[in-house]
């Protein structure tokens, strides 16, 4: 007796169990019967051989997908369900809506029929690659609870009032039960790039996948194993904990206002937005883009009641800031305009610079180098564009006799495990055939020194944007100053500018390595006279604290659009104007007096009375951070 309940010509998509298999689309017969839903291939006029087939038991969501998320198509419904211990999603292509909602109503009743246990959540968007997160909660983990509740939820969630409907969807899954007693102590994080092994003993990375981080006590590589039990060493910036906000696309952790705002403004549609850290530890902003005014960028201060709820509207309080996101994507509630998507992250989806190639590589073979066009020139040698293994990058080809090589060979291997955003990433150096050749990261935009004088006229009526060249550069020194790196040769003509006017500091420690000059005293000592300290111009005495002082002149280049500091007097002059007259650098003419006080700060004669550059980052958020906040009352 044929127990077939429904059959119907559609289409799938693939479901892509190995995760490299193409997304590609195909026409199939759906047939569900009382056990099964099974799909043949063939023609509209025959039916095939089954290609698949799901138990009816096994499946835990049956919902529609909101219309143009899966590659654009329209009456999409999904299936998840269970094989083993993963879980997979089927995507349906009905030819109308009303074939897709019988679908789900029939497919649904007849999976409860045979106590399939369903999910009280899914995703009413999708997973795609090009966006490497889901398009309707900006979660880049494959597989993270949905965040809606599906539909034999919401027939139970009869509570009217906004906030036990709140307590209803924020209800959290139960936790899959453990075969290990361990594993609350395990550590798992999410892939949010690809990664390919460079050399034996590194773990490849798939985007989205989970991982667990089984030793984490290494800076910037970490040992982790993958589900199939393969362990191996992955690039730490590339991953991200699992439930921590970082695993969504719209929390970009330490963006400034300024840069917040340029990246909202640049990308210019409505109800674009972020979340970022504030100024004020532990506390968040949302900043979002609304096309009123020609475009403006308003800034919310998130904050908490007394019961430990995230808000910006009063009477819309959340247990967590994910969830307070998350309702205002539906209703704006008092905000200029409801939420919508985060910007495009920085670069597209370039991953950043890793700490050296691999987790133990940083001698290059130069047979794998490919070197291209020429950068620039100067008297320690020539900067050229290059590819290794066909990522860009580049090269540095010192001449012989303007570096003390042995020296700095040895401590290159220190210096590749340097990381930071605001870094210029050393990559390697060859050292098997001369001249020395330093692989770096490319910075597209070049000098900072370049970039100021460049663009002058545009740049210097912009307070918040010379600030945030500073605060960059801050950051970058506070993660040296903490691993108690000092720089020696801060200036605007070693910092580089990338993609979105992000700055990083470039040639960190190499300037006990150079010989010529112009880092030349007196005494013979080398370093750059006109951003040195007295401590090191009087008795050549380093430390983080005569990096501050060339940090105030950074900050007086910034904002004089480069100008050369004490303008045309000789080292001797600069020595005895700083030292024996104790007279520092004017105030720029376009620099505010609050500016200027960081910047005398940074001058102190004693070394001790100079602030950390920890110290400076918060005083420089704290400037940038300066503006009108809307506060929303009740709504």
């Amino acid at each position: 007796m044929d127990s077939t309940k429904r059959e119907d010509f559609m289409m799938k998509r693939s479901v892509n169990k190995s995760r490299i298999t193409a997304q590609n689309y195909k026409s199939r017969w759906f047939i569900l019967d009382n056990d099964t839903l099974s799909y043949k291939d063939g023609t509209l006029e025959k039916k095939g051989k089954v290609k698949g087939s799901i138990k009816l038991e096994k499946i835990k969501v049956v919902e529609a997908v909101e219309d143009r998320t899966l590659d654009n198509k329209v009456n999409v419904f999904q299936v998840v369900y269970g094989e083993g211990a993963e879980f997979f999603t089927l995507y349906i292509v009905a030819l109308k809506d009303d074939q897709r909602k019988e679908w789900i109503e029939i497919l649904r009743d007849a999976a409860g029929k045979k106590h399939a246990c369903f999910f009280p959540k899914y995703h009413p968007g999708v997973w795609t690659k090009s966006l490497g997160r889901y398009s309707c909660c900006d979660q880049i983990d494959r597989n993270a609870v949905g965040c809606s509740l599906t539909t034999p939820e919401k027939d139970d969630a009869t509570v009217p009032s906004v906030s036990k409907q709140q307590s209803v969807i924020n209800k959290p899954l139960p936790p899959k039960p453990e075969d290990n007693n361990q594993s609350r102590d395990k550590k798992f994080y999410i892939a949010i790039y690809n990664f390919t092994p460079v050399e034996d003993g590194d773990l490849e990375l798939q985007q989205g996948e989970e991982y667990e981080v089984v030793d984490d006590t290494r800076d910037h590589w970490w040992l982790a194993q993958n589900k199939a039990g393969l362990q191996g060493y992955i690039p730490a910036n590339y991953i991200k904990k699992k439930f921590d906000l970082e695993i969504f696309d719209w929390f970009c952790k330490s963006y400034s206002r300024e840069r917040s705002e340029q990246v909202l403004r640049k990308e210019g549609r409505e109800g674009c937005f972020l979340v970022r850290e504030s100024s004020t530890p532990g506390m968040f902003t949302l900043s979002l883009y609304t096309s009123e005014s020609d475009g403006t960028v308003k800034h919310y201060h998130i904050k908490k009641n007394t019961e430990g709820m995230f808000y910006i509207a009063e009477k819309h309080a959340f247990p967590s800031v994910q969830d307070l996101v998350h309702y205002h994507k539906h209703d704006s509630a008092g905000l200029s305009t409801r939420l919508r998507s985060p910007p495009a992250p920085e670069g597209g989806k370039t991953a950043p610079a890793t700490a050296g190639f691999g987790h133990s590589k940083y001698e290059i073979d130069p047979t794998e180098i490919v070197i291209e066009q020429q950068l620039g020139a100067g008297c320690f040698g020539t900067v050229n564009q290059g590819k290794w293994k066909g990522k860009v990058v580049a090269v540095k080809m010192m001449k012989e006799g303007t570096m003390s090589e042995d020296s700095f060979i040895e401590e290159a291997r220190t210096m590749t495990q340097l990381n930071h955003p605001n870094l210029v990433q050393l990559y390697g150096i060859v050292t098997k055939r001369r001249p020395l050749i330093i692989v770096t990261e490319l910075m597209p935009y070049g000098s900072l020194l370049t970039y100021l004088r460049r663009h002058k006229a545009r740049l210097m009526p912009k307070t918040a944007t010379l600030l945030d060249i500073c605060s960059q550069v801050c950051n970058g020194m506070a993660y040296l100053e903490k691993r108690k790196f000092i720089h020696r040769d801060l200036a605007a003509r070693n910092c580089l500018v990338g993609e979105s006017m992000v700055v990083k500091v470039a040639d960190f420690g190499l300037a006990r390595y150079v010989l010529d000059d112009e880092y030349t005293s007196s005494q013979g000592t080398k370093f750059p006279v006109k951003w040195a300290p007295p401590e090191v111009l009087n008795f050549t005495r380093f430390s983080s604290k005569s990096d501050v002082w060339a940090f105030g002149v950074l900050m007086w280049e910034t904002f004089t659009g480069g100008q050369m500091p004490y303008d045309k007097m000789k080292n001797v002059d600069v020595v005895d104007y700083v030292c024996q007259s104790r007279r520092r650098l004017e105030q720029p003419q376009s620099c505010p007096e609050k500016v200027y006080q960081v910047m005398m700060k940074c001058f102190n004669h004693d070394a001790d009375g100079r602030p950390s550059f920890q110290d400076l980052l918060q005083t420089l958020g704290g400037l940038m951070e300066r503006g009108n906040y809307p506060f929303i009352g009740p709504v």
